[in-house]
């Protein structure tokens, strides 16, 4: 790190700037918010310098930077002008990329939306500030073309924003930071605010920011549209700034990107990593390299009802439900990551579906094997990226009953069906976790799970513990923005009736009764295709149980509301 002369501004303000890595390269400004300083980059900085020139500041009122005595020395148009200064000091013959976080941002967007400053600001990222002008004109056209969405998202973010009407206040928000009150109630309100080591000095001289700007924008709003690639990285949680006033912005960005992460206001300081890697990305694209897959999934012209840029992986996709599912995602638009324990058939699923014009690859996975699950999990990532849609797929049938069936058949069809899903499960969600956009995971189930049919013990007993697993782990992992979706299907003609062991059976008789079972499967006339179709309507409405069949809703919604009479029925079939 180097200290770089302190720059002076129009009015005569210092600014305390400090650089990192060589100047040579591309340059990265970071702008911090209220009421931090520069070291709210602290931990993203390093990440950053290894490949870029990165530029951190004390805004004017904080940290080693001048305070002025005056609350119009605070102007946006101002802090936009110091912005101005520091980018012609640290990077005088190329434009810079800017990152900023909630005043920050604010100020940023000021200068971005600035026609003079077009050609000296090739890109910005943006965490939770909006463009003050931006914001009033969002609050206006709410109340304007009034919907009950639309009220409700103008009275959440009036609830968010409360504050705001606080700091107009006379001496009380002064002595509120004097006293400490004010770090509580912002740690008791945004837990990501933990880390926050704001000096009261700091806090007071900030107010300012508030007293000059935010009355007269949000009365008077004056939005004007960029030219700049725009990303905006929007906390899922923020406790001061609501989503749909960060991302409702298209008609003002020509090229804008959105993206969720879970996380609350400050995070900056709760997930550096996640940060340093979008900014990088976008960077990296805005520099003449390549889209990756999330960023074009960003765009805010994408349809969201399809596919386009998911990445899918599908396992027992060599056969029935598992490759009409990867066929009907990669019709939507998916990248396809076809998995089979015979990997011959996982190729083959590939190679068709790109001969239709899509993206897939095949590989072999044993799932029942949690070594192998975890190394297709890593190998996605490191040759396509994080998978955003998972479908635990593989399993194996299993009928006769519950004497006959022995150890080995127990844990053969425990290890495929229920630790298939656990393996999966667990390999990806960590990955899902880890990138912070949220994701979806899908478990194959089966009806059975609900069905009290007899001869069924072992497979119904582990596709039942599979639907009791989505369920609770759809609960946890919403946190992460991971839904989760048991699929029951029903009787559908699939290969699975190829496959199945009938236990206390000659190998003659096992013959003769997957031929038979066969049969009644194609009489029913459920096809794959069908039930690929179900799980991707599943997919799009998030929802918790899909039973896929017309028998597979009934005897859920009757396992629920007469668990007694669908007892009587299946006995008596």
């Amino acid at each position: 790190m180097t200290a770089s002369p302190r720059v002076h501004t129009s009015d005569g303000i210092r600014l305390a700037v400090r650089e990192h890595g060589e100047r040579a390269r591309p340059c990265i400004v970071c702008v911090h918010g209220y009421p931090d300083d520069r070291h709210v980059w602290d931990e993203v900085v390093p990440r950053l310098a290894e490949r870029y020139h990165v530029v951190t500041y004390d805004v004017r009122g904080a940290g080693e930077s001048d305070r002025p005595r005056r609350n119009d020395a605070y102007d946006l148009d101002r802090l936009a002008a110091d912005l101005e200064r520091v980018v012609d000091e640290v990077s005088p013959e190329r434009p810079v990329h800017l990152l900023a976080h909630d005043w920050g941002s604010i100020q940023a967007w000021q200068a971005v939306t600035d026609p003079r400053l077009r050609e000296r600001i090739r890109s910005f990222t943006t965490i939770s500030g909006p463009s003050l002008d931006h914001a009033g004109e969002w609050m206006r056209s709410k109340l304007r073309r009034p919907t009950p969405r639309g009220l409700r998202d103008l009275l959440r973010q009036l609830t968010h924003s409360g504050y705001i009407g606080f700091f107009q206040l006379p001496a009380i928000p002064e002595l509120a930071w004097r006293t400490g009150l004010m770090r509580r109630v912002i740690r008791l309100l945004d837990p990501s605010a933990r880390h926050i080591t704001a000096r009261t000095a700091d806090g007071v001289a900030g107010l300012a920011l508030y007293r000059r700007n935010t009355r007269r924008r949000f009365r008077a709003p004056n939005p004007r549209a960029t030219s700049v690639p725009v990303q905006v990285l929007a906390p899922t949680g923020d406790a001061f700034v609501g989503t749909p006033m960060q991302t409702e912005i298209d008609r003002w960005v020509e090229d804008l990107r959105v993206r969720y992460l879970r996380g609350g206001h400050w995070l900056p300081h709760s997930a550096p990593d996640r940060i340093a890697h979008v900014t990088e990305e976008f960077v990296r694209h805005t520099e003449g390299g390549e889209q990756t897959r999330e960023l074009r999934r960003a765009r805010t012209d994408v349809d969201r009802r399809s596919f386009a840029d998911r990445l899918v992986v599908v396992t027992g996709a060599g056969s029935g439900i598992g490759r009409a599912t990867a066929h009907a995602f990669a019709a939507a638009g998916a990248e396809i990551v076809a998995a089979d324990v015979d990997e011959s058939a996982a190729r083959l699923t590939a190679a068709r579906l790109r001969d239709q014009g899509a993206v897939a690859t095949g590989y072999g996975v044993d799932v029942a094997r949690g070594s192998s699950v975890r190394e297709l999990a890593e190998r996605v990532r490191e040759e396509h990226g994080t998978a955003d849609i998972v479908i635990n797929n593989a399993g194996i049938g299993m009928s006769g009953s519950f004497m006959d069936t022995t150890e080995a058949d127990w844990q053969r069809v425990l290890d495929v069906n229920l630790w298939g899903v656990i393996h999966g499960c667990r390999a990806f969600a960590e990955q899902l976790i880890e990138r912070g956009e949220g994701g979806r995971i899908v478990n194959v189930s089966s009806a059975a799970a609900y069905l009290p049919v007899p001869g069924l013990a072992a497979y119904a007993s582990s596709k039942a513990a599979v639907l009791a697993l989505s369920e609770r782990l759809r609960g946890e992992l919403s946190a992460h923005g991971i839904g989760v979706t048991a699929v029951c299907p029903g009787v559908v003609s699939s290969a699975i009736t190829d496959t199945t062991t009938f236990v206390g059976s000659s190998p003659e008789q096992q013959r003769r009764k997957r031929e038979r079972a066969g049969r009644l499967y194609r009489r029913r006339a459920f096809t794959p295709e069908a039930a690929a179709a179900e799980i991707l309507r599943a997919v799009r409405r998030d929802r918790a149980v899909a039973p896929i069949t017309p028998e597979a809703r009934v005897g859920l919604l009757l396992s629920r509301l007469a668990p007694g009479l669908l007892r009587t029925v299946t006995r008596s079939r």
